[in-house]
């Protein structure tokens, strides 16, 4: 079953449909999760909100476009909304790891993925979504909610940070 498929069947009553989204999307959604909100416990609970956001609002979603990016928004809002409640709160408890199956597999690759967990979320959200799910500029600025050349201009910035943490240069 491909994505719109399960969005038409779950439109027409059939619930069990939403399954397909979640499976195929959880551990994506956990890993971009896990960015933006810095904890596992936290990732995890944006998720399954963000999950139930989308099911309860899947009769918005135009079935012309793909649902991921019109996922990532909601789950992008659930995340923000979580690191506000997680300074008021300790994690639960740390959770496997769910983040993308291409693991590092030299030294360089484990200090890039050093120097991302040290940027600010929204840092390395522009470049996860930029340089790893390979969204356009235009794509970025519609989710985002901002002007295309302020995503470029924060883009540039956020690989500024990036490699100055990689190289161990000061900005």
């Amino acid at each position: 079953m491909d994505d719109r498929e399960a969005v038409r069947q779950c439109l027409a009553g059939n619930r069990l449909a939403f399954q397909h989204l979640v499976r195929r999307y959880q551990t994506r959604a956990l890993a971009h999760a896990r960015g933006l909100t810095g904890g596992d416990a936290d990732a995890a609970d944006a998720c399954q909100d963000a999950f139930l956001d989308a099911f309860t609002n899947l009769s918005r979603f135009d079935t012309g476009r793909e649902f991921y990016p019109w996922f990532y928004v909601l789950l992008r809002n659930r995340c923000f909304k979580q690191r506000r409640r997680a300074a008021a709160r300790p994690e639960s408890g740390p959770l496997p790891d769910v983040r993308a199956p291409a693991a590092p597999s030299s030294e360089e690759a484990m200090d890039l993925r050093r120097a991302l967990d040290q940027l600010k979320a929204s840092d390395r959200e522009l470049i996860v979504l930029k340089h790893l799910e390979g969204w356009t500029y235009d794509e970025m600025a519609e989710r985002l909610d901002v002007p295309r050349g302020t995503v470029m201009s924060r883009l540039f910035h956020a690989r500024r940070r990036l490699h100055a943490l990689m190289s161990g240069d000061q900005l």
